[in-house]
């Protein structure tokens, strides 16, 4: 694997560590059906995935910026 590729699968993966061995992954996916691409939302612990939520990769940034401007005006 070269290094270009490597850089790339690590743009479109992101873990944040949360209590008792749970992890947030946001990762870039394709669906094989319909061979598109969408952003996986998942709630992970020990590799198995137990809740999910699929975005359209339009929406990624309008979901930063509302999850950002809701912690801001709760003082998160």
């Amino acid at each position: 694997m070269d290094e270009d590729t490597f850089e790339d699968v690590e743009a479109a993966y992101h873990e944040i560590k949360m209590g008792g061995g749970w992890y947030l992954t946001i990762s870039l996916e394709t669906s094989e059906k319909y061979e598109k691409e969408y952003v996986e939302i998942a709630k992970e612990r020990g590799g198995q995935k137990k809740g999910r939520f699929n975005l359209n990769p339009k929406y990624a940034r309008q979901l930063g910026e509302a999850l950002i401007e809701f912690a801001d005006s709760n003082e998160l």
